[in-house]
């Protein structure tokens, strides 16, 4: 059937007018003014915005980690993400040394199959370079569409790659056309001071950023930025979470280094302060990077505006406070790492952001939705309100005042992160290729609805035109 959104407001990445969406068979077929079409399902968005949905490039569904896996999977996860104005994620890949990519890609399709009511990706993780993992990575970027390569520089004996790795990674996606992603922290000196803190006797969860400080962000962001440099590539540094690693982003790209940054929600409203809460609450904020000093928050709200940052990940990773955080008692390292950020991702960048005056209306649609269309080779089939897009739209309510609680959200684990916190806007209706996710605020998706979506290569367009 279709579809006809009126009296809205549409805002993209470059512009903000009054129009009329006009929607078929999945795609925006046409914008104008006074639409009519018989038989058409009219929307009505006055005094509401009308977005691109939002492109969530960060997610941990299902994973495994420290002996228990996140809460939230490609079903639970993706409704959450919709309820927020997400319309695509794109989650992480984990690979196993010495064993096919083919079977860990394999282990992802299986996780979401028939679960996922939004269009998802995959990322997928290289933990080692040699000519098995060489022969695989055209075939992975020719047949699965994955053109981006995930490496971990922390997390000692577990994901941690070495340099060589890196390195090595960034030739070959450069060759490929790929984009290569860092979790930038020095592994090794994270290792020998939470070994220190641990004999020492400090156990409790603030010891998790105490050992992870930010100066062992900004060392492995230079290293990396300085790696990419040096091999021609390009890199995606994600939740950068302190002023150190934006003062090395800031470098390499003054220097003419293809090097992009990503924050999160998370290190921009809660800080170190939350991991000192009593009664191990401190717990359910425990994340890689650790919260900061409060003071790191305007160092990244001015990243983002000024350009030295680009996107907005949740970092999506859901783990209960009871029966699995509290797996770390007595012991701040077997804390599960991770937090439910995917619901709350948009509507944190919009009030944070947009009614405080930290970005424009236009930047918060790049930062949150078409930035990482472009950059994950999404662009412009996704990403954008234009005609020959798919259908993937939010419409804002931009004046309704509310609290963000674990009472409301629609995440599979039992606490928010944001709890209590007083945000202006929401998302009202979201649409994925044209069929309704959200409406009115109420679920009416379908589970298996959304598409595995095979991505251009690096730099590349996705072409608009639907594949027969």
């Amino acid at each position: 059937m279709k579809k006809v959104i009126k009296n809205g407001t549409i805002v993209t990445a470059t512009d903000t007018y009054q129009a009329d969406i006009l929607i078929e068979n999945g795609k925006i077929c046409m914008i104008g003014s006074q639409i009519e079409v018989d038989g058409a399902e009219e929307i009505d968005a006055t005094g509401n915005y009308v977005f691109p949905g939002g492109i969530d490039p960060h997610t941990h569904l299902e994973m495994p980690f420290g002996g228990t896996v996140s809460r939230d999977d490609f079903e639970t996860g993706t409704i959450a993400a919709a309820f927020g104005g997400t319309t695509t994620v794109i989650d992480f890949c984990l690979t196993n040394k010495g064993e096919p990519i083919a079977n860990a890609i394999q282990t992802w399709h299986d996780k979401s199959k028939d679960k996922a009511v939004i269009d998802y990706s995959f990322h997928l993780m290289i933990g080692e370079i040699n000519e098995n993992v060489l022969n695989e990575l055209p075939t992975v970027i020719e047949e699965e569409g994955i053109t981006s390569f995930k490496v971990f520089m922390a997390y000692k004996n577990v994901l941690q790659a070495d340099d060589e790795t890196l390195f090595r990674t960034l030739v070959t996606a450069k060759e490929l056309g790929a984009l290569v992603m860092v979790h930038a922290e020095n592994g090794d000196v994270i290792d020998y001071l939470t070994k220190k803190a641990l004999a020492e006797g400090h156990t409790d969860p603030v010891y998790h950023a105490l050992t992870r400080p930010p100066e062992v962000e900004g060392e492995a962001t230079g290293r990396a930025a300085q790696l990419t440099g040096l091999a021609n590539s390009q890199l995606y540094v994600v939740h950068v979470s302190c002023a150190e690693a934006v003062e090395k982003i800031t470098e390499a790209r003054n220097k003419g280094i293809d090097v992009w940054g990503e924050t999160c929600p998370q290190y921009l409203a809660l800080d170190i302060s939350d991991l000192e809460k009593p009664d191990f609450e401190g717990a359910k904020y425990v994340w890689s990077p650790p919260l900061r000093e409060k003071h790191h928050q305007e160092a990244l709200w001015s990243a983002l505006k000024n350009g030295q940052l680009q996107t907005l990940g949740s970092d999506q990773c859901s783990f209960d406070f009871k029966g699995q955080k509290d797996l770390g008692k007595g012991n701040f390292t077997k804390i599960p790492n991770g937090g439910p950020t995917i619901e709350d991702r948009v509507s944190i960048l919009f009030s944070e952001g947009v009614n405080k005056d930290r970005i424009t209306l236009n930047q918060f649609v790049d930062i949150m939705s078409t930035r990482n269309a472009k950059l994950f080779g999404l662009f412009p089939l996704k990403g954008t309100i234009a005609v020959g897009s798919d259908a993937d739209i939010v419409i804002f309510d931009p004046h309704v005042e509310r609290v963000i609680s674990a009472e409301t959200h629609h995440m599979a684990v039992d606490y928010n992160a944001f709890e209590g916190m007083e945000i202006t806007g929401e998302p009202i209706t979201v649409m994925s290729r044209g069929e309704f996710v959200i409406k009115n605020k109420q679920f009416v998706g379908k589970l298996g609805s959304g598409k595995y979506l095979k991505r251009a290569k690096y730099g590349e367009l996705k072409n608009v035109v639907t594949e027969s």
